[in-house]
């Protein structure tokens, strides 16, 4: 049976913002979790361009019903800049995917893009403990998957994107906290148990694989973050071979379940 959202003058909002939003799955998925915890609010996709962002959060805010906010790509390194307060883990990474309201009217940011990613490994059968991981994609989600892998344990990370300055921050970035455990990767996953491209390289058909799926075996985990399509070419490949995967959808999904954790668990959708 469909759900019917509330929808009335007292229903509170919550906006998706980024740069494409068509291929968000959240709003319906976000709106339904909130309605069934008792809150009457929905999620709303908002298409906003790097160049109009700043000016968006300045007149979204001004919304005395908005109370969080959702990032995606390309924008969870610009909006750090619109939070007051962040958590630990987005402080680290300059990066935010989930804001909520302070008391003042400002913005507390927070980034589960990690922690949900290695959730969803761990419920696939995957153990990062001790196990080298290549991680191809050094943005948003690229830079939380990478500081929770070495969080949970990876015995060394290397990185590869095509913005090698990019690439490079992160790295400088995380040594600071893990040194001697991060290395310049590539598009080979040779000598690596843990596979994951975090870049939207698989988005389109025409895309190339991420990573080189010659040189993938079967005892590998393979993961993706790419939401549209449901299985990229590179999870197809990876089953093929009967490697352990998971896909953007998995991901999503334990995201999805922290992101609610923190918008309610303080600010104006707090029980």
């Amino acid at each position: 049976m469909t759900q019917t959202l509330q929808l009335d003058g007292a229903t509170r909002v919550l906006a998706i913002v980024g740069d494409p939003i068509a291929q968000v799955k959240s709003p319906a998925g976000v709106s339904a979790a909130l309605q069934q915890q008792g809150r009457n609010a929905i999620l709303v996709p908002s298409h906003v361009s790097p160049a109009n962002l700043d000016a968006y959060v300045k007149g979204i805010s001004l919304a005395g019903n908005l109370d969080g906010i959702i990032v995606t790509v390309p924008h969870k390194f610009a909006m750090f800049a619109q939070c007051s307060s962040t958590s630990d883990r987005a402080r680290r990474l300059g990066a935010v995917n989930v804001m909520r309201r302070n008391a003042d009217g400002s913005w507390h940011g927070d980034m589960c893009d990690g922690a949900g990613y290695v959730a969803a490994m761990r419920a696939a059968g995957c153990q990062p403990e001790g196990k080298r991981a290549l991680l191809v994609g050094a943005g948003g989600a690229g830079s939380a998957i990478a500081l929770a892998l070495l969080e949970n344990g990876v015995s060394e990370l290397a990185i590869h994107d095509a913005d090698t300055s990019r690439r490079d921050q992160l790295i400088t970035r995380l040594n600071a906290s893990f040194p001697g455990q991060l290395a310049i990767g590539s598009h080979d996953p040779s000598g690596f148990a843990i596979a994951i491209n975090a870049s939207p390289t698989g988005m389109q058909a025409s895309d190339p694989l991420p990573i080189d799926a010659s040189k993938l075996h079967g005892d590998m985990f393979v993961g993706d973050v790419i939401t549209a399509p449901a299985v990229t070419p590179l999870i197809e490949s990876a089953r093929a071979l009967g490697c352990q995967t998971v896909v953007g959808g998995d991901m999503f999904a334990a995201v999805r379940e922290l992101m609610l954790d923190f918008l309610l668990a303080q600010g104006p959708l707090a029980g």
